[in-house]
Parts: C-alpha cells; sequence; structure tokens
C-alpha cells in the first residue's frame, strides 16, 4: 500500500514536472529531463543537455526563490546534475528567459508552490559576523573563499598560481602562458624598472610580485589577509632566494603605509565594496609617490543586463557560498572614485572575453582531475567551484559581467606623469 502510495507521489511529481517544463518552453523544449528512477522525458529540440531530478525533493528546491540560491544549494547537495555542459543550460534558461516576462515567471514559481519541502542548509555557506566590509568582517570574509586550500587550486590554476583573469593575444594561448603574459603586460603597462618599490594589494599566492622581482628587478610588497596565501608565498620567495627583493605581509589594504613607485590591484577591488571604494582609491593615492602608476584590474558589470529579474537570480547564491560580501559595480563607480582621490585616468582596457576563456580553462583542468578535488576539500566544495566557475564563464561570454583593467597615474607637483605618447611600449 505504502509503495502505491509512494508510485502515485512519484508520478504526479512528474506530471507537475513535465507540465511546468511545457508551460516555460511550449512546443520547443530543448532540454531532456530524467528522473529518480531513471525514467526519462526527451526533448523536442536536441540540445546535448538533460537536467537530472536525483530525488523527488529536488523539485523543493527548484521551485522555490531566488531561483539562483535555490538551483545552487541543489547542485551542490547532489540532487540536481546537468548533462551536457553548465554554460549551455544557462544559455538556453537566458534564452527562453527573453520571450517571458518577470510576471510570467513568478506565476509559474507561484502555481508549483505545493510542491515545496524544506531542505537544510549546507555546510560550505560563508557565515560572516560584524558590520559590513569592517576590516574583522573582510578578512573573514577573504579567508572563506582563498584559505580553501592551496593545494585544491594547484590542481587547476597556472603554475604561477594566478588566480585573475588571463591574456589571451593570439587567442590560442594555454593557461601558463597566457598568465604570463598577463603578468607581463602589467608590468608593461605600469613601466615597472629595476629597484623600483612595487605594492600588490591582494597579491594572492604571489604570482605578480614573484614575477616582477624576477623578471623587472623590482622590489616587492605583496599585502594579503589570506593566512594560507601568506605561508605559500613566504615559502615561495625562500624557495627562489627572493628575500632580498619580495615581502608579503599579512594586511588589509587600510593598514598600507609606506612609500611606494607602482602599485597594482589584480581581482581585489570586488572585495571592498561601494562605501569603502573612496577609501581604498586614498590609500592608494597617499602610498603611491608623485608621478607613479596604479594598474587597477576590476570585475565590472558588463554591457549586456541579464533577463532574469531579481527573484530568479538574485546574486544570493554567490554571495552566500562563493564570496561573502562581494560587489560588482559599474566601471563609472571606480573612475569617479579614482579620480575624487586625486588620480588621472591614463587608460582603460576591456578583457571580458579574455576573462570567458580563462574560466573555461579552469574548469576543464578542475573537471579533469575532480576525484583529486573531491578528496582535497570535499563533493560539495568541488561542487561548488565548477558551478560558479562555469556560470562566471557564461556571464562573462554573454556580457552581464566584464572586467576592465584601467591605467591610474598620480600627477607630480608639476602635473607629469611618467608615460610616453603612444601605448606601443606595451607591444613591443
Amino acid at each position: 500500500m505504502a509503495m502505491n502510495a509512494r508510485e502515485t507521489t512519484d508520478e504526479r511529481l512528474k506530471k507537475a514536472t513535465a507540465g511546468l517544463l511545457r508551460r516555460i518552453f511550449g512546443g520547443e523544449r530543448p532540454l531532456g529531463l530524467r528522473f529518480w528512477d531513471g525514467d526519462y522525458l526527451p526533448p523536442t529540440i536536441d540540445s546535448g543537455v538533460t537536467l537530472r531530478l536525483n530525488t523527488p525533493e529536488v523539485l523543493a528546491r527548484l521551485l522555490e526563490t531566488p531561483l539562483d540560491l535555490s538551483l545552487g544549494r541543489a547542485y551542490l547537495q547532489g540532487q540536481l546534475e546537468i548533462e551536457g555542459g553548465l554554460e549551455e543550460a544557462l544559455r538556453i534558461l537566458e534564452t527562453r528567459a527573453k520571450a517571458l516576462s518577470p510576471s510570467q515567471w513568478l506565476g509559474l514559481l507561484r502555481e508549483a508552490r505545493g510542491l515545496r519541502a524544506s531542505l537544510g542548509d549546507l555546510g560550505v555557506a560563508a557565515k560572516l559576523r560584524g558590520r559590513i566590509h569592517s576590516k574583522p568582517r573582510d578578512r573573514q570574509a577573504i579567508q572563506h573563499h582563498y584559505d580553501v586550500s592551496n593545494e585544491f587550486y594547484r590542481l587547476w590554476l597556472d603554475r604561477r598560481m594566478v588566480y585573475s583573469c588571463a591574456y589571451f593575444p593570439e587567442g590560442g594561448e594555454d593557461l601558463d602562458t597566457a598568465q604570463e603574459k598577463k603578468l607581463e603586460h602589467i608590468c608593461r603597462k605600469l613601466r615597472l624598472a629595476p629597484g623600483e618599490r612595487l605594492l600588490d594589494i591582494g597579491a594572492g599566492w604571489g604570482g605578480l610580485v614573484l614575477f616582477a622581482a624576477e623578471r623587472y628587478g623590482a622590489h616587492a610588497v605583496g599585502v594579503t589577509v589570506a593566512e594560507q596565501q601568506v605561508r605559500f608565498v613566504r615559502e615561495e620567495v625562500g624557495r627562489l632566494g627572493l628575500e632580498d627583493r619580495v615581502e608579503v605581509r599579512p594586511e588589509d589594504y587600510r593598514e598600507v603605509r609606506g612609500r611606494f613607485d607602482k602599485i597594482a590591484s589584480v581581482g581585489m577591488a570586488e572585495h571592498v565594496g561601494a562605501e569603502n571604494l573612496p577609501e581604498y582609491f586614498r590609500t592608494a593615492y597617499r602610498n603611491l609617490r608623485p608621478g607613479g602608476l596604479m594598474l587597477h584590474h576590476v570585475i565590472t558589470r558588463g554591457p549586456v543586463p541579464s533577463r532574469f529579474s531579481g527573484e530568479l537570480a538574485s546574486g544570493e547564491f554567490l554571495r552566500r557560498y562563493v564570496f561573502p560580501d562581494g560587489e560588482i559595480l559599474p566601471l563609472w563607480a571606480h573612475l569617479q572614485a579614482a579620480e575624487e582621490a586625486g588620480f588621472e585616468v591614463c587608460d582603460v582596457e576591456d578583457w571580458r572575453e579574455h576573462y570567458a576563456r580563462t574560466l573555461r580553462h579552469w574548469v576543464r583542468r578542475l573537471e579533469g582531475r575532480f576525484d583529486e578535488a573531491v578528496k582535497e576539500v570535499g563533493l560539495e566544495r568541488a561542487r561548488l567551484w565548477r558551478l560558479y566557475m562555469s556560470v562566471s564563464a557564461y556571464q562573462f561570454a554573454a556580457g552581464h559581467l566584464a572586467v576592465h583593467q584601467v591605467l591610474l597615474a598620480k600627477p607630480d607637483s608639476e602635473g607629469r606623469v611618467d608615460l610616453p605618447f603612444s601605448r606601443s611600449y606595451l607591444y613591443c
């Protein structure tokens, strides 16, 4: 009797799911659907993508708003699988979203409320304390993401452990080459010279400070509040014999005191927040010598707004599980704050498509060593990184996110800046 009741419940859930798909996609359904008992609802148009629902309870996740948080949690817990590529699945869903208004999406979700069930939270969510973007809370947020495991990141990053957008000027570079070309591009933009003092704000695993010392003879100081990164860089400095040229400090950017010829900030400002952005630029300006240069490399809002409503793509999943307290701001907000601090904006370069390519490299490398990643950080966290990097690759490719390199200068007392009239020096 209980078995019959269970079968009846399963059939009801399957029919409800199939009905929702018909409402969303109409007669042209490009997604296949595989249920927890092996039953398969084929697509009417084959895209190569199949959603696999591993338990009946997964429907509770799929039908709760905000949808990005619901889908993300279900994926992390293994209740939902996407066969055929996460990026392609996102492309299909957003293409359909263009044909449905936000009110139609919400109507579909309200229609399915009867299928909801409560599910517990996952252990990989950030649990931060204190005032947002205070020094203690920022330290917690950075450590949540970056102090996962150095060995985990080593599995899929390049040999220099650079965790930011690579540079593909020819298009066919492998990841190691593309990251070295990025570091070279940054040093050339800064016109870095032997003996100059370079500050790297958010130094990560030391890729830039080590490169600048080795290749350019700079005296480089890196600051980061991620404890595992500090230990890693110090070990690399000792291994390479660069103690006289490289220093890494466990400091917040607001604590930096010194005089530097050049400053770089690569993929760090996303953690600063709109409220603290003026202080971030004022601090950099104060520590830069007159006539010096700053390279500000940051993720920004893209040129193409997402067609998903706030209920469907709230950003809450990334804020809760991946980058707690992270804020993606429009480019103009960075330029305005930099100019108000006294900087001159000398050059702006868009690297959006480079980041989509970088993320795809990372995803392929992670998938190629996924079993090792699971052993290092656990299944849920390994799935989390695969999901967030795949989603991010799609967002950069679709134009929802961008990344910009901004070259800033602090004019000296006579208004001079250490830059030639032509940008040709970047490409010689």
